[in-house]
């Protein structure tokens, strides 16, 4: 039987599309709750177009696309959480680190209180739905499902993607997910991070987390040269911005339990 909630508005734009550069469009989606609200990269090269991670699968990504790109891009998925593969399977080539569990995530849920216990976060305070308006008349919440995609290739830690006319390093990351990777372009030194830091509150206690595997993740990343990061939510910053984030985390992970 069908869920009941309340009613929701039909939106025409479930994306929000930002053109960065010639090169770097951020695709967002603003209808959904900030927890979910991913941000997907369109990054086109020369010979080969990447979308590093694809939202919820909510609305239809394929068909913006062909708006944006004349060519179907490769996905990449950071790592195998709802708001971030959600679209994957509508994609003909998916690559993501072999620790993920892609092919078998999570269920995955945009009812609050059914996501917070599959994730473990009883303690946000979250709405009944995590979506505030639905990208077509008819649309249930709460038949949404995360379906899994068919990886066409494991990515490990140090190999290289080339579009081209640039290329990215892998760097395999975990600590929030077993096969977090970012991606990194050595020449410009920007950073496609996922869920591997953000400017925000970082979660490390969800399952398949590892606090200790994050702090030598973030010991890590500080040694990159990293000029920019992109990363999985929220708006890009600098190499300043992400060493006040990496040091404070480490400070907090590492602090003594009840310590002063």
């Amino acid at each position: 039987m069908m869920a009941t909630h309340p009613a929701l508005p039909v939106v025409q734009d479930w994306f929000r599309v930002t053109a960065i550069d010639s090169t770097l469009t951020l695709i967002d989606e603003p209808h959904v709750h900030e927890l979910l609200d991913a941000n997907t990269w369109l990054v086109r090269g020369r010979d080969r177009d990447l979308l590093v991670d694809c939202g919820l699968g909510v609305g239809d990504l394929p068909a913006l696309l062909a708006q944006l790109t004349d060519r179907e891009p490769t996905v990449v998925l950071t790592h195998a959480h709802l708001d971030h593969m959600g679209a994957a399977h509508a994609f003909a080539h998916c690559w993501a680190h072999p620790l993920e569990a892609v092919e078998s995530p999570e269920l995955g849920s945009l009812l609050g209180s059914v996501w917070a216990a599959q994730g473990g976060l009883q303690d946000f305070d979250l709405p009944s739905l995590l979506i505030s308006a639905v990208p077509h008349a008819g649309y249930d919440p709460s038949s949404y499902e995360l379906r899994p995609p068919h990886v066409t290739r494991h990515l490990r830690d140090g190999d290289r993607i080339d579009l081209g006319d640039r290329a990215l390093t892998v760097r395999h990351l975990p600590g929030h997910s077993p096969g977090s990777i970012a991606l990194f372009d050595e020449a410009d030194g920007t950073l496609f991070s996922g869920d591997v830091v953000y400017d925000d509150v970082l979660l490390d206690e969800l399952p398949g987390s590892d606090r200790e595997k994050y702090v030598h993740t973030m010991k890590r990343l500080r040694e990159l040269p990293v000029r920019i990061v992109r990363p999985g939510h929220g708006p890009s910053f600098d190499r300043q911005r992400l060493c006040r984030i990496i040091d404070a985390y480490v400070a907090s992970a590492e602090a003594p339990a009840g310590g002063s």
